[in-house]
């Protein structure tokens, strides 16, 4: 009979938090009534506890549960990214019966189709959509929490420059003879420049049991929640547009991610006020070396409290 390495004691018998595969790939595809599936490509991070009495994790259980998951979810006519980690984490639970903890992240490139501002030309626009689960076991019990987020790219404009360069022109304009009346219709007619980043905004929710989270609407929060969109095609009056609605629209990484957090609390207004929601906004620089990052985390009870929403 083959020794079972994994179960011997270890030489320094500590527990370990997270043990387990990540940069594990496979293909998903989830159906959906009477809409085309969606085909994903899913990076997979899964993890369980090991106690202090037990040499390693069975490794290889891991990718055997995502695969039998994952055979499963292709069978259902709706199956949600968070429900999928959900099961695995169950799953896990079964496989690893030495554990009390079980954690699951996926995380992919998720391709929607998007139109020019101006042109209205087609073509493709990629986000991040994820989705998380973590379990905790209680003698018999098994609690589970489930998550499901996005990531996606717009563009900011830094109000600070602006407002540098707006006075500089207004002095400029003094010292060229314009009336005060002729500088405050030049000022209104003309977009004042400023440098620009790159945003990328970041939502995870959440979800309790009984409640749905839908990610196109948590795509959108975060796309309107910076200066502007940003576009894969773009033609000249495109560009146009999408420069100078990011201009009259500046907003700081901390204006972004404030943003984010009124749009939540607005949009799922039907979640209880004990779903935590994690909002996060990195503006990469331009002028710095440096990127700007602003976060939150915090219960929808809480957010609604601050923005003294009933």
């Amino acid at each position: 009979m083959k020794c079972d390495i994994q179960a011997t004691e270890p030489d320094i018998k500590v527990p370990l938090t997270r043990v387990g595969i990540t940069n594990l790939k496979k293909l998903v595809k989830i159906k959906r009534k009477n809409k085309r599936p969606i085909i994903l490509l899913p990076t997979f991070e899964v993890f369980v506890d090991l106690p202090s009495f037990q040499k390693g994790v069975h490794m290889s259980r891991n990718p055997e549960v995502i695969e039998e998951i994952i055979e499963d979810a292709v069978e259902k006519d709706v199956y949600e990214m968070e429900t999928i980690c959900e099961e695995i984490v169950k799953k896990l639970f079964e496989k690893h019966e030495y554990a009390t903890r079980a954690e699951v992240f996926m995380v992919s490139d998720f391709v929607l189709e998007e139109k020019s501002p101006v042109s209205k030309k087609h073509s493709q626009e990629v986000c991040k959509i994820m989705a998380k689960a973590c379990g905790f076991k209680d003698g018999n019990k098994i609690k589970i929490k489930k998550l499901v987020g996005a990531e996606v790219v717009g563009i900011t404009a830094c109000p600070c420059a602006q407002n540098l360069l707006k006075e500089k022109s207004i002095e400029n304009l003094k010292k060229q003879g314009f009336s005060d009346e002729e500088i405050k219709k030049i000022m209104d007619s003309v977009v004042i420049a400023t440098h620009n980043q790159r945003g990328i905004g970041t939502i995870l929710i959440e979800v309790p049991e009984g409640y749905n989270v839908e990610i196109l609407r948590i795509i959108d929060i975060i796309k309107k929640s910076m200066s502007g969109e940003v576009y894969e095609l773009l033609k000249r009056s495109d560009e146009a547009y999408v420069v100078e609605t990011a201009h009259r629209n500046p907003k700081f990484v901390e204006d972004c991610a404030r943003e984010m957090i009124k749009r939540i609390v607005e949009t799922f207004d039907y979640l209880p006020d004990e779903a935590r929601v994690l909002v996060r906004q990195v503006n990469q620089e331009s002028i710095h070396r440096h990127d700007a990052f602003a976060e939150r985390c915090a219960t929808l009870g809480e957010l609604r409290k601050e923005l003294d929403v009933k």
